[in-house]
């Protein structure tokens, strides 16, 4: 039996966590931050949810939704639990001024070629000045992990199909670099001497 193209696309997005729910779901395996398999205590609620800030404990982690965390800003500030997500829609520039007091901003990419939360790190990292936990979440995958912690993250919850012990490698697969980054590495340009 043949089975056409577009049904093999379809059925491969239904599997792929690229909605909030589906990545709560996810939430803990699969994630990589300092360069290691880490345990990941963040609840990330969905953007749809109704959530009221004033019941998170100070034991819960929880990742909230841009526009919460905006509506109940004085409340959740400066508090090390509450994390932000943003969507592949949202800006990071509405946290310009508040990201300092946030202990971790997870940023979702939808799919795979969705490049805008790479804009978005770049801008927490480089203009805003971030230095906290960055977190890739949504259809991240091994092959992009290079190209993430370049703009400036340092976590990555991977998509559920993906193997973390296998794609931990993925943050070393270049040792030379063309382009000024969010990281450290020095490109190539910069390193002629005159």
């Amino acid at each position: 039996m043949l089975i056409d193209v577009l049904d093999l696309i379809r059925l491969k997005q239904r599997s792929m966590p690229n909605t909030p729910k589906e990545i709560a779901n996810t939430m803990q395996t699969n994630l990589i931050k300092g360069n290691q398999i880490a345990d990941n205590p963040w609840q990330l609620i969905e953007k749809t949810a109704e959530f009221a800030v004033d019941t998170i404990s100070d034991s819960d982690y929880v990742l909230l939704p841009l526009t919460v965390w905006l509506s109940g800003i004085e409340q959740v500030k400066n508090k090390n639990n509450i994390g932000v997500w943003l969507d592949s829609d949202e800006s990071a520039e509405p946290l310009a001024e508040h990201c300092q007091s946030l202990s971790l901003i997870a940023i979702n990419f939808p799919v795979f070629s969705d490049g805008r939360g790479y804009s978005y790190a770049r801008s927490l990292r480089d203009y805003y000045g971030y230095e906290g936990e960055l977190r890739a979440i949504g259809d991240v995958l091994r092959d992009q992990l290079f190209f993430y912690q370049r703009c400036g993250f340092n976590s990555y919850l991977l998509r559920e199909d993906q193997d973390a012990t296998k794609a931990i490698d993925g943050l070393n697969d270049f040792s030379a670099v063309y382009q000024v980054g969010s990281d450290s590495n020095v490109p190539v340009f910069r390193r002629r001497s005159n």
